[in-house]
């Protein structure tokens, strides 16, 4: 697996249609990979991306994948052309094999909290979007063991994680001919987690957590606690 950091450019035209639509960033990012690579998530993984805009000036694009992308037709559309550094690629294999029991990482997740609401005379519930905090925070613990992973608890006796971030991003979609509006809830995590199942955290970070990951959710990213 690899993850890569790529510079993008808000104030490009380009920035502009990609960052308001996850369809068509998703097919950049894809667009990134020869034909007949893995990126389509066949074999152990998938891609996995994030967009994070921390300003009018900045903005990065984190993509996990199991095959080494090039990034250059997205540096072109939205990024620094001429810029010596515009992404950087490493193996993340290093670090997915040294995850054990007990490590605390701080985190960083967007992803795409929600519950299934059942109707009575429906075999299956529809899915809705979790709207409040305590609701998205509620659903970011409930997930937690099942990813290998425990939040840590603070001084205070709470949960050491913060969202960070929440937008409904609305954009359109063309399935089977026709088109549609696609409304989505992304949520940005920040904490800190302890691993209880390091094979399980390896299958998280890999596959992603939760719903929408073609759309900028599921993919975790570690670092060193403070």
């Amino acid at each position: 697996m690899f993850l890569s950091q790529v510079d993008l450019n808000p104030a490009r035209r380009g920035m502009h249609r990609l960052g308001r639509s996850p369809q068509a960033m998703h097919a950049a990012v894809l667009a990134c990979f020869p034909p007949g690579s893995d990126a389509a998530g066949a074999g152990d993984g998938r891609v996995l991306w994030r967009l994070e805009q921390g300003s009018s000036h900045r903005a990065t694009l984190y993509v996990s994948s199991p095959s080494r992308p090039d990034f250059t037709s997205i540096v072109e559309q939205a990024g620094w052309p001429a810029s010596e550094s515009t992404w950087r690629t490493g193996s993340l294999d290093p670090l997915l094999g040294r995850l054990t029991r007990g490590q605390q990482w701080a985190f960083r997740l967007t992803a795409n909290p929600t519950h299934a609401v059942t109707t009575p005379g429906r075999d299956r519930g529809r899915t809705m979007a979790h709207v409040t905090v305590g609701q998205q925070t509620d659903w970011l613990l409930s997930k937690a063991a099942r990813n290998g992973f425990d939040i840590v608890d603070g001084e205070q006796g709470q949960a050491q994680l913060e969202v960070v971030h929440r937008e409904v991003v609305r954009f359109g979609r063309r399935t089977d001919g026709h088109h549609r509006q696609v409304e989505l809830s992304r949520v940005t995590f920040d904490g800190i987690l302890e691993v209880n199942d390091a094979e399980a955290l390896r299958q998280a970070m890999i596959s992603g957590i939760g719903r929408g990951k073609a759309y900028g959710c599921g993919l975790l990213t570690l670092a060193r606690t403070p």
